[in-house]
């Protein structure tokens, strides 16, 4: 049974939590995949891990970079894992058939998007059906993580 973790983004956007969740996740010794939507979104994240905070450094890599064994962060828009990742991130709504491969599988969505809820809702419902354990986090007014479920 994979662990399946929700976080509902309400205060902060991807592009500003998931660089420090992907920290968390080194500072464990883990490995990760980001699953996200699309190729373009992939080289968004690519150039963006690189630049978010000028005081940090984050290893990843994407396709065009290469090396996907060596990777300690692998972005993609494929259903894969070449860096023998035991966490998953999936973003953008983009959903792993093969979530019972890793330990740990965070998906993040936007609170503010009532599609994207609806979405994620389902894929709640499909990871329960399926025996994971759920958890859902929500951001508190100072930014937090609050387990609500």
């Amino acid at each position: 049974m994979t662990e399946v973790r929700f976080y509902h983004l309400q205060r902060r956007s991807l592009e500003q939590a998931l660089p420090k969740l992907l920290e968390k996740t080194l500072e464990r010794g883990w490995r990760a995949v980001v699953l996200a939507g699309s190729a373009e979104r992939v080289d968004a994240l690519n150039q963006h891990l690189w630049t978010y905070d000028p005081a940090s450094f984050l290893p990843h890599g994407a396709k065009r970079d290469g090396f996907a064994d060596a990777q300690p962060v692998w972005l993609t828009a494929e259903d894969e894992n070449p860096n023998g990742a035991t966490v998953l991130f999936q973003i953008d709504g983009a959903a792993s058939e093969n979530l019972a491969t890793y330990d740990l599988v965070c998906d993040l969505f936007d609170g503010n998007d009532e599609e994207a809820v609806m979405a994620a809702r389902d894929r709640w419902k499909a990871c329960k059906a399926a025996g994971h354990g759920l958890t859902y986090w929500q951001e508190n007014e100072r930014g937090a993580w609050e387990k609500k479920a």
